[in-house]
């Protein structure tokens, strides 16, 4: 247990880093975590809707922080493809700039890289190990990597073409090979993601 406590606290004092009172340029916390989380996520999760629950924030407020990424033209309004009566937040290249040379976690993303390689992996594994059971005991979804997701199907490129082909079951739609990176707000955990060319009775299928 005081070990436990002790990285508790170390964790703590890590995200000072990232909730702070006031601002730092020019942004209060909870707009640097939605531009943060803008930037990485897919174009599924770059919706108002998606950012209010990532934030852990009402629509209203989420409403009220987009006007102020929009005001300092750090993201912009764009139709979506998917569905054209809503829109997609995407980061501008003023806002990707903010991000890479002012985002308050920077100084903390620049101490894990230092780390090896080893370390980075046993620091990732282990903290999205407290995630999953927290998640399990509170009963909440945490967004994350759309390749570790149970709705991601992945099957061998037909003849004549090279690589892996990726749909997400969820939406029905193609994902490439970039995206799979990407995090995605209607995340959920998978343990063993069957492959699309095994036997369709093995597949498990995403309900909507």
């Amino acid at each position: 247990m005081p070990l436990a406590r002790e990285a508790v606290e170390l964790l703590i004092q890590a995200a000072r880093a990232w909730y702070f009172e006031g601002d730092r340029h020019g942004l209060r916390d909870r707009e640097w975590m939605a531009l943060r989380f803008l930037g990485r996520a897919n174009r599924f999760s770059r919706t108002p809707s998606a950012l209010a629950g990532f934030i852990g924030a009402t629509r209203a407020t989420a409403s009220q922080i987009v006007k102020t990424l929009e005001t300092k033209s750090y993201i912009i309004r764009k139709p979506s493809h998917e569905d054209k009566r809503s829109v997609v937040l995407c980061v501008t290249a003023q806002g990707e700039k903010c991000l890479a040379q002012h985002d308050p976690i920077n100084p903390v993303l620049n101490a894990v890289t230092a780390l090896d390689s080893e370390e980075r992996i046993r620091l990732r594994d282990s903290l999205r190990e407290i995630l999953n059971h927290l998640d399990a005991t509170h009963q909440r979804l945490n967004a994350s990597i759309c390749r570790d997701c149970m709705f991601l199907a992945e099957r061998s490129a037909p003849k004549g073409r090279a690589g892996t082909e990726y749909t997400c079951r969820l939406y029905r739609a193609p994902i490439s090979p970039d995206e799979i990176e990407l995090l995605c707000a209607s995340f959920e955990r998978a343990n063993d993601r069957l492959r699309t060319d095994e036997p369709s009775d093995r597949i498990r299928v995403a309900s909507v």
